[in-house]
């Protein structure tokens, strides 16, 4: 659909009267007060998975403050000379029950740059993505070559992790963040440091942090076990084969797992998303555009702001609650993970909590206390930016996309009566002129969910869309057959045993037990905890991989035909081993020396 841009071209949405649209923060106050309803069987776990995909797929390019590169760029307290052009702040009215005990009017909120437009072709402005618009886990890898050099330790495949754990026998965490130390974190003191990833808002709350480790874990754990079956493989080898398998595992655990919850059987089958069982799938269309719509971006995929919990829970390995923190504390402060065993007992929380209901309240840690500095008693609000990023994006309203979706226009606000509660009409009827003028975000998480399904019929046909083209589009998908990059059917059918709780139990250390899909609470029928070396859970068999190169004898007899083939040198079978030898060793040697200058951070000339 063409943006709703109120000049065609840039300007924010207005309303169809053409007069301005509700204040972000009077739709945030109005129609999303912190009511706080549980949901009845989806754990944070789907929230945690969520995230972690969304931040596989979309970044928006701001303005960043040039200090330490946070955004949004400061509008508020500047004069109007010496604003950024793009700043847009967000209004807050004089009678905010929350904000005006803080006398506080404004909101800092930056525009998104524009981007180039497909073909180069004159038109309305379009938002920059700063991300690859396809699910090939950059949230681990980064997005450019030389990034991803950065983030490796140069032997093995491995990627660099800190070992901080080392003398109590745990798992490694992720590495520190040195070069920008207060990018996208809140340091207490210039001797606390925030973790490094592939994507940069990997400290963005603790969750997040948690999901990022598990990941990297795992690719180190992969890349180990190919290690010991191909010990000939170089360290570039071994870092891209399983590179290519721990994509393939993010790709099938979020089909496989998430989106089936997000979703229901229904619209997976309607939207093609349902995978294959034990055959190559040959879906991939080369017109279909894989990246981003920017209604998902900047609104569907935002469904699981409905769901974040007030406070974020630790368990114990024996499913018993230990404590909990507030979500305004672990946003941009994962320093918790510092502690020895307190990875997994967050990871036992994410299981065993339950999510919020998926409905039109949102909690008060994020539309009051966003990014709340130490100390302070009040932060920003989330559900403001949705809205101002929907309609500086030009995202057309939600009665379009009801539209667009097949769903029944409403043309006055009872006719939206049974596809969302009684109280929300009225409460947009007390805000909005007309239906046509409701955000997308507010509408889509205010719907009545779909049987079998956590979302709504807009949000659901608007992330089924995206997800069906991120399949279809993407020639490097993990079940496509004839691509350079495809696996071979034995190996496929390896990758389909993934399941989360199995990445879980391998890349954790105190987990024993835990329920088949980790993204419902557990159930003694439907989803039952079983033992992590249960046969329930089955590991990937990576002697799949396997490559079995030339004998040695074989090899000898390529060097000495080459030997053979220079002037004046004779060659036997003892010059020619010892030759081959010398080889080996070297390779050996200056293996060490990169992986070692890697890292002490030296570019070996």
């Amino acid at each position: 659909m063409p943006p709703r841009f109120s000049d065609g071209i840039s300007a924010p949405r207005i309303a169809v009267s053409g007069r301005e649209l509700p204040l972000s923060r009077i739709v945030s106050r109005t129609m999303h007060p912190d009511e706080g309803y549980h949901d009845h069987a989806g754990t944070v776990m789907v929230i945690a998975w969520g995230q972690f995909m969304d931040h596989d797929y979309t970044l928006t390019g701001t303005p960043l403050d040039p200090l330490n590169r946070n955004d949004p760029e400061e509008c508020c307290s500047r004069p109007p000379h010496l604003k950024n052009p793009y700043c847009n702040e967000i209004r807050i009215p004089e009678d905010d029950y929350f904000y005006r005990l803080f006398n506080v009017r404004c909101m800092d909120f930056v525009r998104a740059f524009p981007a180039v437009r497909p073909g180069c072709r004159l038109g309305s402005r379009i938002p920059f993505n700063l991300l690859t618009g396809v699910l090939d886990g950059n949230t681990v890898y980064g997005i450019t070559e030389n990034f991803s050099r950065k983030l490796r330790s140069g032997y093995g495949g491995l990627l660099r992790m800190n070992p901080v754990f080392n003398e109590y026998g745990l798992k490694d965490l992720l590495p520190l963040k040195l070069d920008i130390p207060d990018e996208g974190c809140t340091r207490p003191n210039k001797s606390m440091y925030c973790f490094e990833a592939g994507e940069i808002r990997v400290n963005e709350q603790l969750v997040l942090t948690c999901m990022h480790t598990l990941v990297a874990r795992e690719h180190n754990r992969i890349a180990k076990i190919l290690t010991r079956i191909n010990p000939h493989w170089d360290d570039e080898t071994l870092f891209q084969e399983s590179r290519r398998i721990v994509i393939a595992e993010i790709q099938h655990i979020t089909y496989n797992e998430f989106l089936p919850i997000l979703l229901g059987k229904d619209v997976m089958e309607k939207f093609g998303l349902l995978l294959e069982k034990n055959v190559y799938w040959d879906g991939y269309d080369p017109t279909v555009n894989p990246g981003v719509i920017d209604a998902f971006a900047a609104a569907a995929f935002r469904f699981g702001h409905s769901l974040l919990p007030t406070a974020v829970e630790r368990w114990s390995k024996a499913h018993k609650f230990i404590a909990s923190k507030r979500l305004s504390d672990l946003i941009r402060r994962p320093y918790d993970l510092y502690r020895a065993g307190v990875l997994d007992e967050y990871f036992m929380g994410l299981m065993n909590q339950v999510a919020q209901a998926m409905d039109d309240s949102i909690t008060q840690e994020v539309t009051n206390h966003l990014f709340k500095k130490v100390g302070a008693k009040f932060g920003m609000d989330l559900v403001s930016f949705n809205m101002q990023r929907g309609r500086e994006f030009g995202i057309p309203s939600y009665m379009d996309f009801r539209k667009y979706c097949g769903l029944p226009e409403a043309k006055t606000f009872d006719e939206l009566f049974g596809s969302m509660p009684n109280e929300t009409i009225g409460r947009y009827s007390s805000i909005f002129e007309h239906p046509a003028d409701v955000d997308l975000w507010s509408g889509g998480v205010s719907e009545r969910p779909l049987p079998g399904s956590m979302l709504g019929p807009t949000f659901a046909c608007v992330i089924a869309t995206q997800f069906s083209h991120s399949r279809r589009g993407d020639r490097f998908w993990y079940e496509l057959p004839n691509q350079p990059s495809s696996f071979t059917l034995d190996q496929l059918n390896e990758i389909r045993k993934t399941k989360l709780a199995k990445m879980i139990c391998d890349n954790t250390d105190l987990i024993d037990t835990i329920q088949i899909y980790p993204m419902v609470l557990p159930d003694h029928e439907i989803n039952p905890r079983v033992p992590c070396r249960s046969g329930v859970l089955p590991s990937i068999d990576l002697s799949k991989w396997a490559e079995f190169p030339t004998s040695h004898s074989t090899q000898y007899r390529l060097v000495e035909e080459r030997l053979l083939d220079v002037p004046g040198r004779p060659a036997n079978a003892d010059t020619v081993r010892d030759h081959y030898e010398k080889q080996d060793a070297l390779r050996i040697f200056f293996e060490s020396i990169n992986g070692i200058a890697s890292y002490l951070g030296i570019t070996r000339k």
